[in-house]
């Protein structure tokens, strides 16, 4: 009979090291700042949101941003970053109210992916309205004809948000790469 015994396989009872303290929160590892579900990644998230609206609006203040293919392109890399920083924000207010985390596998790598293609599409969006506005601004000296100080506002804004939204697709990826 092949059953393992006490005598070969002894069990030890583990021995506490908190001094008997069973109330003290449980802390993840794992749960870094900037992560989704912590406080830092939902102050990643707002920032995010708040710069890349920023460039919206002022961008589509101007009158005539459609003429220029990149400045409607950041319009729109500016609007689909507004939409996902704040439906992300709003899950991780809800993670932070309940206090869950957010490191199941599904949703790491729906985070990772949608940071990834929003932040490549802002930041794509910020380098060819900025080489338009230097176009507009240095090589054609045509700044009085045109809204240059709304373009520039707009791409700064811009690249605000990328800047903002890259340390969070960093975390993310890092999280489902170190798994």
């Amino acid at each position: 009979m092949s059953v393992s015994h006490a005598s070969i396989h002894p069990v030890e009872d583990p021995t506490t090291t908190d001094g008997g303290n069973n109330n003290a929160p449980r802390v993840r590892m794992k749960d870094i700042q900037g992560m989704p579900g912590t406080k830092g990644g939902l102050a990643l998230r707002l920032s995010q949101f708040i710069f890349a609206a920023t460039a919206l609006s002022v961008m589509a203040s101007t009158s005539d941003f459609p003429s220029v293919t990149a400045f409607t392109y950041l319009v729109v890399a500016a609007s689909l970053q507004c939409l996902w920083s704040l439906c992300l924000a709003i899950v991780d207010i809800y993670a932070l109210l309940v206090m869950r985390s957010l490191q199941n596998y599904r949703i790491v790598i729906t985070f990772a992916v949608g940071d990834g293609i929003a932040s490549t599409l802002t930041f794509a969006a910020a380098c060819a309205s900025a080489g338009i506005t230097v176009l507009i601004n240095n090589d054609l000296d045509s700044c009085a004809n045109n809204h240059c100080l709304q373009f520039e506002t707009a791409t700064a804004m811009a690249f605000i948000s990328w800047f903002s939204a890259l340390p969070s697709f960093l975390l993310n990826f890092w999280s489902l790469a170190s798994r």
